[in-house]
C-alpha cells in the first residue's frame, strides 16, 4: 500500500507599502507550512475524516475540524468546484504557523492560499497560476485585497481587477465558503459558486536585494474589517493623484541599487499620512512614523503601516536593531509592548512532493 506526502509553504504578506493602497504587496519570510500525507489505497473500506494538528502562532485558537478550519474549507471548496466531493480518506495534515494573527501580515490570506494549493494538490487539478489566483480571490471574500498580492512571486507585486472582480468580491463570504453545520453530511454544500476566469491581473516589479523589512509587531490584534471601518468610502481626485504620483516613483525607486533613502522615505511617508490617515488611531503610530527617519537612523529607507496594521514595516538596508528598539521605546510610552523581526523579501508559495 503506497502513500503520498507533500509540503505546502506560503509566506506572510504585507500590503500597501505606503501609496500602493490595496494594489501592491510584498512576500515576507514568515511562513505557514502544511505537511500532508494520505494513503493512495486506504486500509479500510470505511471513510476516515481528515485529522488536523497545529503548532506555532494561533495554535490555541484555530479549529481542527476540517469543516470549520479556514484552510481545509477553502481546499474543499476548490475540490467541489472540480466535482470532487470530499478529501481523501485518512488524510493527515500538520500545520506549523509563523505568521501572527491580526497583525497586518496576511495570516488569513496565507490560510486561504494554502487551502487553494491544498485542494489543487490533493485533487491533482494542475491549476495554472492564473486559475489558482482567481480561486483565491473568489474564496477570500474578506472584503479586502490586502492579503492577495505576491503569493506566488518574489518582489514588489501590484494587482488589478476589472468590474467582474469587484462584483465577485461583493458576494457574501457565507455564500462562497459556508461554515458547515455540525450535522452536515457529505452531500451538504456540493454546488458552490465557481470562480470566473480572467478577473485578476498582476506583475512583479524589481526589488533591490539590499533591502530588508523590519516588522515592528505590537502585541495586540486588529482585524482588517475593523480597521477598514474607519476609512472613507470615497477619495478626492487630489488624493488619488497624490498617491499615484508617489506610487510611480516608489515602485521604481525600490528596484534601484543602491536605493535612495530620501526618495523612498518621502514617497512612503507622505502617502501614508494622507490616504490612510484614518488608520492612525493606533497609539504611537504617528510618533514612530514621523520621528524615525533616514536622518536619525542611517540605513532606514521608508516606514509604513503593514496592511491594515497594527504592524509597522520599516524598509532598511542596515541599522535594524536601532530602528526597532527606538520604536519599542516610543510604543512603551503608550503602554504597548512590541516584538520585532528582520525579514527577508521571500520567494512565493511552494508545493513540494516529499
Amino acid at each position: 500500500m503506497g502513500s503520498r506526502s507533500l509540503t505546502i509553504r506560503v509566506p506572510a504578506t504585507s500590503a500597501n507599502i505606503g501609496p500602493g493602497f490595496d494594489v501592491v504587496g510584498l512576500s515576507l519570510s514568515l511562513h505557514l507550512t502544511l505537511t500532508i500525507s494520505y494513503p493512495l489505497s486506504p486500509p479500510t473500506s470505511d471513510y476516515v475524516q481528515p485529522a488536523i494538528t497545529y503548532s506555532g502562532e494561533g495554535s490555541d485558537e484555530v479549529p481542527l475540524n476540517a469543516y470549520k478550519n479556514l484552510t481545509t474549507r477553502v481546499a474543499l471548496y476548490v475540490l467541489r468546484c472540480h466535482n470532487i466531493r470530499r478529501f481523501p480518506s485518512h488524510l493527515v495534515i500538520h500545520v506549523d504557523n509563523e505568521i501572527p494573527f491580526g497583525r497586518g501580515l496576511g495570516s488569513s490570506g496565507a490560510a486561504v492560499i494554502a487551502g487553494v494549493l491544498l485542494g489543487d494538490a490533493i485533487g491533482q487539478l494542475h491549476l495554472p497560476t492564473e486559475r489558482s489566483w482567481i480561486s483565491h480571490s473568489w474564496s477570500n471574500a474578506i472584503r479586502t485585497t490586502s492579503q492577495q498580492p505576491s503569493w506566488r512571486l518574489r518582489g514588489l507585486v501590484p494587482q488589478g481587477a476589472d468590474e467582474a472582480a469587484t462584483e465577485a468580491a461583493s458576494v457574501p463570504l457565507s455564500e462562497v465558503l459556508p461554515e458547515y453545520p455540525p450535522d452536515a453530511g457529505e452531500d451538504w454544500g456540493l454546488d458552490p459558486p465557481v470562480p470566473p476566469f480572467g478577473i485578476g491581473h498582476y506583475v512583479r516589479f524589481g526589488w533591490s536585494e539590499s533591502i530588508k523589512a523590519v516588522a515592528i509587531i505590537p502585541r495586540f490584534e486588529l482585524s482588517t474589517a475593523k480597521a477598514r471601518e474607519v476609512l472613507p468610502t470615497q477619495y478626492s481626485r487630489k488624493d488619488l493623484v497624490f498617491n499615484l504620483q508617489r506610487l510611480a516613483v516608489l515602485t521604481t525607486a525600490l528596484g534601484q541599487s543602491p536605493p535612495d533613502p530620501g526618495l523612498i522615505y518621502e514617497a512612503m511617508k507622505t502617502a501614508s499620512t494622507n490616504l490612510t490617515e484614518n488608520l492612525w488611531h493606533i497609539p504611537g503610530l504617528p510618533e514612530v512614523t514621523t520621528t524615525i527617519t533616514p536622518a536619525s537612523h542611517p540605513g532606514l529607507l521608508g516606514i509604513c503601516l503593514s496592511g491594515a496594521g497594527p504592524t509597522i514595516l520599516a524598509l532598511a538596508t542596515g541599522g535594524f536593531e536601532g530602528i526597532a528598539e527606538d520604536a519599542r521605546e516610543i510604543f512603551q510610552g503608550f503602554g504597548i509592548s512590541i516584538d520585532w523581526k528582520v525579514l527577508e523579501i521571500a520567494s512565493g508559495s511552494a508545493v513540494k512532493e516529499n
